[in-house]
């Protein structure tokens, strides 16, 4: 009889949480959607608004774009999901690379006051660079696109990586540095004992700030490099405008937005499973 009463309980506990979660997470975006969409809508009934309404948007992209992503005619006449998939290939490898770069780099630079000091003012100076003021550079070093891209996305994305990893590393406690003394950690053991629990927040703060970073500018680089990927795409739907291409950037501007927005929750549900739970 317990055991009932114990799962029905349970039960109800879930069912309370589920109808939390619904009507705090799930609803009030909804709603908010929803009064966009038809303020847009409305906006439209004024012949002087050229833009497309979110129904001529829907109905001039619904064939293929929609319903068939991932079309591929060669070249680069290929669906938003073929676009969206070669961006984020860039992506990946040019942030890979800065996440790498940063984290060993932030904690060589953290752990030693001299070489702060010698190093901070370069990046300082460095990370105030916009994005693509990079890609002259990396064009002429690399002669191709794809990599230069790749760089651009690399360059962007390192500094908050690299400055949040030195900033953790120098806030270690002066008390954990005592301990390992005292223990005597040293190499793998100190990095994984004390360096790592007491940086990883920081760590992860500038990793989800520089995929943010990372997809932003991708777009960007990619409208100058050309190629295949969806900077590239809408770009040379900017330039051939009419009617059906406005709707085609607007769909392609919601799939950037939405793909942003699971990188982001990507690398923050990555932080939450990493993250001692002490320090969340």
């Amino acid at each position: 009889m317990a055991a009932i009463i114990g799962t029905r309980t349970v039960k109800k506990k879930k069912i309370s949480n589920l109808k939390k979660i619904v009507s705090r997470k799930i609803i009030p975006p909804l709603v908010a959607i929803t009064i966009f969409l038809i303020i847009w809508q409305l906006l439209c009934l004024n012949p002087n608004f050229k833009l497309p309404g979110p129904i001529e948007t829907i109905s001039e992209t619904w064939d293929p774009f929609i319903i068939n992503p991932f079309f591929d005619n060669g070249e680069t006449d290929k669906g938003l999901g073929w676009q969206i998939l070669n961006s984020l290939g860039r992506v990946g490898t040019g942030f890979s690379l800065a996440a790498i770069t940063g984290i060993t780099l932030g904690i060589i630079i953290g752990a030693n006051k001299l070489l702060y000091n010698a190093v901070d003012p370069i990046i300082q100076v460095l990370r105030t660079v916009p994005p693509l003021a990079w890609l002259p550079i990396s064009l002429a070093a690399f002669q191709q696109a794809n990599p230069s891209a790749i760089f651009v996305i690399f360059i962007t994305s390192i500094w908050p990586i690299l400055i949040n990893t030195i900033v953790g590393v120098q806030q270690i406690p002066q008390d954990y540095i005592n301990v390992a003394r005292i223990l005597r950690l040293k190499g793998f053991r100190y990095f994984w004992k004390i360096v790592f629990p007491a940086t990883v927040p920081y760590i992860f703060t500038g990793l989800r700030i520089g995929i943010g970073l990372s997809w932003l500018a991708i777009v960007a680089a990619e409208m100058l490099v050309g190629g295949i990927g969806i900077g590239s795409f809408i770009w040379d739907a900017y330039n051939t405008t009419t009617e059906t291409n406005l709707s085609e950037i607007i769909l392609a501007l919601v799939y950037v937005g939405l793909v942003g927005l699971l990188l982001d929750k990507l690398v923050a549900f990555i932080a939450r499973k990493v993250v001692p739970a002490e320090q969340k």
